[in-house]
């Protein structure tokens, strides 16, 4: 018989052990411990537990375990294709041994990022991963003195808080210029939303600037910013009538994500513009929508998925004491040519 909700608001351990009809010891070495009970008894109190509903005090297990089961996932926005990509793989990973994610969003705010390092910290997570490189002194101070397996993603660094995963991001803009220098291309535009905050968006605009410099000695840098904006087909749009009216000598014009240069190529049908012929458009991601544009866009490949994939690795060989090693793992980028420079 179901215990009455007239009486508790929660359902016990007790509760279950008197539905099972076997003692509370019973009922905890199921849950813990399952292959060291009977078949019999094991499905006589997962049943009374579907039946009551109960839901065990993982709290109170961790604290006897010192183990969650659980990561924190911090991403800089949760809408962000690239980083659901990493998530799935993440996740997908994790899954396997037992693993729940806590997810939070940083906005690209170093300060919220530094209240959801400390909220996830009071929770005891096994294992942290976390969207980039540079953060602010007190994040960085409570990620090192947290004994926490730490995978740092999206950048290389060469001061690592623990084992980090990505790609460089000046190297990345620097394959595009190269690249677009190589097609031709002399008046190049960088656009993109240049935010405080996002330190990966603030290497592409350096890297691009040295790239300009280095590689079209004497040419103008031009950067577009769409400061805090969203990052959405729109926003690509005004950053290409943004670039049309303040660098009309544009030949080539490098966004900082897919989803700009996506909104950028509709306008330019819109507008009867001819890509690349009147101006050609480079992106940053290769995201799905790049290959049925017309024209198709040319951009830059980064393991968004295996960033993940290969983090959540690195963490369960730290979680579960496989490996006791740090490590800084580069997987690199491509420049995909298509059409549209």
């Amino acid at each position: 018989m179901a215990p009455s909700r007239r009486s508790t608001n929660t359902v016990t351990l007790e509760d279950v052990a008197r539905h099972a009809g076997v003692s509370p010891q019973t009922v905890s070495r199921s849950i813990r411990s399952p292959e060291l009970v009977s078949e019999f008894t094991l499905e006589r109190v997962r049943s009374s537990i579907a039946e009551t509903g109960y839901v065990p005090n993982l709290a109170a297990s961790n604290l006897a375990s010192n183990r969650s089961m659980t990561v924190a996932a911090i991403i800089p926005a949760i809408s962000a294709s690239v980083f659901a990509d990493a998530l799935h793989g993440l996740e997908e990973v994790l899954a396997t041994e037992g693993y729940q994610l806590f997810i939070g969003s940083t906005g690209y705010r170093p300060a919220h990022e530094e209240a959801l390092v400390r909220a996830f910290l009071g929770r005891r997570p096994d294992g942290i991963f976390i969207v980039g490189t540079s953060h602010s002194p007190n994040t960085d101070h409570l990620l090192r003195e947290s004994k926490v397996p730490v995978v740092e993603a999206w950048d290389l660094s060469d001061n690592p808080v623990d084992s980090v995963v990505g790609f460089s991001n000046r190297e990345a803009i620097r394959a595009v210029v190269e690249f677009a220098v190589e097609r031709g291309y002399s008046h190049p535009t960088f656009a993109g939303s240049l935010q405080r905050g996002d330190f990966r968006a603030a290497a592409r605009r350096a890297s691009f600037e040295e790239s300009v410099a280095a590689l079209l000695p004497g040419e103008p840098v031009r950067v577009v910013d769409s400061g805090t904006s969203t990052v959405d087909y729109e926003t690509g749009r005004r950053l290409l009538d943004e670039t049309l009216r303040a660098h009309p000598e544009t030949d080539v014009l490098m966004f900082a994500s897919d989803v700009f240069a996506a909104g950028a190529l509709l306008e330019c049908a819109r507008r009867g513009l001819r890509v690349p012929e009147d101006i050609a458009i480079t992106g940053f991601g290769d995201f799905e929508i790049g290959r049925h544009l017309v024209p198709t866009l040319t951009t830059v490949a980064v393991p968004n998925r295996q960033i993940g994939t290969v983090a959540g690795e690195l963490l369960l060989a730290r979680m579960t004491h496989r490996s006791a090693d740090t490590q800084a793992i580069d997987l690199g980028f491509s420049v995909v040519a298509r059409e549209s420079a």
